[in-house]
């Protein structure tokens, strides 16, 4: 298999972007799948590496990357060094990463006889699902997309108007990581983002433009983001197909950091139903 990490994808005047690549160097034409991770994560965490492995393994080209301002940096891409670029990250900032790295693959991989660039799925995790919605309904290069735990709703997750208010008398807000202990900030620009571009980020209306086949994945046991979220971007998508993993809590019951060789059962019920529904 071929396997290439931290991939710097320079651009101008903007931060880089770290890429891994998996694929196999026994097919031509591989599909590309495109793996966005979520909150507070990033492409390295816990078992997305066994993940990436595992769907490469079946036959595509897997590609999953670090969101620019996640907290990371091109020297440390795992944690979160950098607080002052996750202070400055929003959601329009992930969707042009994204978009960046939909070019780099089509640049990339042009004369690659084992990579299809004209075949380019979408994988998102948590808020990286609303992402790779929003995204593919506004992108005709994405051909299947797959949502893992998905947020069905930006605008819900600001907090109520007290709270905005005093978040915009401070100019910033804190989040804890309850893994590293550090206190993560979030600049107001966040949310003045957030309005400034509210028409576009409407996960709701954005899953009701699909066209794309989805597969909507979500664990019966997440306490992070509810169950009716799912539900939610089934209803407004009829191209849809909707999965619950019994047992499974928000990240299919893997953790950081995850030192089997194996992934759990939840998450291999996951990996094996995008296997299927890639393939269908």
């Amino acid at each position: 298999m071929h396997i290439e990490k931290n991939i710097i994808l320079q651009r101008a005047n903007q931060k880089p972007i770290l890429i891994d690549c998996y694929y196999t160097e026994d097919k031509s034409k591989q599909p590309v799948v495109i793996f966005c991770h979520g909150y507070k994560g990033f492409k390295d965490w816990g078992a997305w590496d066994l993940m990436a492995k595992a769907i490469s393994m079946a036959g595509f080209c897997f590609i999953k990357f670090n969101f620019s301002h996640n907290g990371g940096t091109v020297a440390n891409p795992i944690d979160f060094p950098d607080l002052e670029a996750f202070g400055n990250n929003n959601y329009t900032t992930e969707l042009n990463d994204l978009g960046d790295v939909l070019d780099w693959i089509q640049s990339e991989f042009k004369t690659n006889s084992f990579v299809a660039t004209d075949k380019i799925n979408l994988i998102g995790h948590s808020r990286g699902g609303g992402i790779a919605i929003l995204k593919a309904s506004e992108d005709k290069r994405i051909s299947k997309l797959i949502t893992l735990a998905s947020v069905s709703d930006f605008g819900s997750r600001f907090g109520s108007e007290d709270e905005i208010i005093s978040w915009k008398a401070t100019g910033v807000k804190y989040v804890q990581n309850g893994r590293t202990k550090q206190q993560m900030p979030h600049f107001y620009q966040f949310y003045e983002n957030f309005l400034n571009n509210e028409k576009r980020l409407n996960i709701k209306s954005a899953t009701e433009q699909l066209k794309q086949p989805t597969l909507i994945i979500h664990g019966d046991m997440d306490t992070s983001v509810n169950i009716k979220e799912a539900f939610n971007i089934h209803k407004w998508h009829n191209n849809s197909i909707q999965e619950i993993i019994e047992n499974a809590d928000h990240v299919f019951n893997t953790h950081h950091p995850w030192d089997d060789n194996s992934v759990s059962s939840e998450l291999n019920k996951v990996i094996s139903a995008s296997i299927s529904f890639l393939k269908s």
